[in-house]
């Protein structure tokens, strides 16, 4: 593994988000939190954590499994966002080959600190600091892309999707998980202008630089299709039943007026 090269704008992000993650705790907790992801159950982070892993409950069941009963052999898998590489992690458990990609290498939760798994697991996943973006594979080299927490990262949703496309077999699939998707573009970019705002008040100097991306932010099913239509990918929305608290935001944003609460269920296209 080696340093992708930063400049601009994307070096000044990674700097500052780098920190922000230190400063929220991330990788605190050493091997065993990163060993416990997607079920952390202590600490602060656990909140977080007690959602997603219901995605990753769901992806598991309903792409996954059907996957390897077929393939009846360990599939290759990409994780796209990798971030410490726990998901890769995962699926190098079940016998799987697995590469985690990502533009961060730090040791707090980017590449470097999935160093840990060297020892847990008997074949290391492979990792690879690039951009998914500018994806540095041959054609149809995984039967999975999946884009774990990261797509609404993406600096352009098209070139995003084309090269995980490009990157799978036919038959295979991309996926999506654990991105703010919204019924209404416009309640979005309400989102973006609050997420600003928040962080030109809480951040202080690191602000501008958090800021410095110009990320997609979010989804809506709309703005998905028309990305993915003319690489011939039609996304299948695997709705994700989570705690009965977080689901009742939608009925509360309703009756309040306030405005409509992101989802994060999983998205799933087959490769032409």
């Amino acid at each position: 593994m080696s340093a992708v090269a930063l400049t601009g704008a994307r070096a000044r992000y990674i700097s500052a988000y780098v920190a922000l993650r230190e400063k929220e705790g991330r990788g605190a907790g050493g091997p065993k939190e990163l060993f416990d992801l997607p079920y952390l159950t202590a600490g602060p982070l656990a909140p977080q954590w007690k959602i997603r892993r219901r995605t990753f409950d769901r992806f598991v069941a309903v792409v996954l499994r059907p996957l390897e009963r077929h393939a009846g052999r360990p599939l290759r898998v990409l994780d796209l966002g990798a971030g410490n590489g726990w998901l890769a992690g995962r699926m190098a458990l079940r016998g799987h080959v697995a590469v985690a990609l990502d533009f961060r290498c730090d040791g707090v939760d980017g590449l470097a600190a999935g160093a840990a798994y060297v020892k847990r697991l008997p074949r290391m996943f492979g990792r690879v600091a690039a951009s998914f973006e500018e994806l540095p594979f041959s054609l149809r080299a995984f039967d999975i892309a999946l884009f774990n927490a990261s797509l609404h990262y993406a600096e352009d949703l098209s070139r995003a999707l084309g090269e995980a496309a490009r990157a799978v077999v036919s038959g295979g699939r991309v996926v999506i998980l654990d991105s703010p998707f919204y019924r209404h573009a416009a309640s979005g970019e309400e989102m973006v202008e609050e997420k600003r705002r928040a962080t030109r008040h809480s951040f202080g100097d690191l602000a501008e630089d958090l800021l410095a991306m110009a990320s997609i932010e979010y989804l809506t099913g709309e703005r998905l299709h028309e990305a993915a239509r003319p690489l011939g990918l039609a996304f299948r929305r695997h709705r994700v039943l989570y705690p009965l608290a977080y689901e009742w935001r939608g009925v509360r944003a309703r009756f309040t007026g306030a405005r409509e609460p992101s989802r994060f269920d999983l998205w799933e296209a087959r490769v032409p």
